[in-house]
């Protein structure tokens, strides 16, 4: 079950990571999931001994080819109970894409502002909330944490 969270959870362990990365003008990165036929947010499992911050960055590198910032702020959970852990999902600050060649899960990736990814995820996957849901989450935090990086407040 997906919840907005303030800070990481401790009860259980932490076996996933996900991000939103926020681009200087506000935009937002999704990756294009090539076997799913999707826009995802980037992230995946950590691996053995990872931390959370490496397993961001590999994830980002392997699937976009972006480099972020130490900027993140903790979102969202979603606890799985087959499992019983969590993938958690940060807002994050863009730095850089580096050259890429997409040889892994992702054939890409597309940037956006929050509405039209919204829009775009709406038209794929007509009865999925749960990704809108995730951009929603990303979006309020963003605005409560008064960062700049929201395209609709220029409006």
């Amino acid at each position: 079950m997906l919840k907005a969270i303030p800070v990481l959870p401790e009860d259980k362990r932490i076996a996933g990571v996900h991000c939103v990365p926020l681009m200087a003008d506000g935009s937002i990165v999704m990756a294009w999931d090539k076997e799913e036929q999707l826009l995802t947010t980037i992230g995946g499992r950590l691996e053995s001994e990872e931390s959370i911050e490496e397993a961001l960055e590999r994830e980002l590198m392997e699937e976009v080819g972006l480099t972020i910032s130490s900027e993140k702020m903790v979102f969202a959970s979603w606890y799985w109970e087959s499992t019983d852990s969590y993938t958690i999902w940060f807002l994050v600050k863009a730095n850089k894409f580096l050259p890429y060649t997409f040889d892994f899960e992702k054939s890409g990736y597309v940037i956006f502002n929050f509405e039209t990814a919204k829009q775009i995820i709406n038209k794929l996957e007509p009865n999925n909330n749960n990704r809108i849901s995730i951009l929603n989450l990303a979006y309020d935090k963003a605005k409560q944490n008064n960062t700049r990086f929201i395209e609709q407040e220029k409006k």
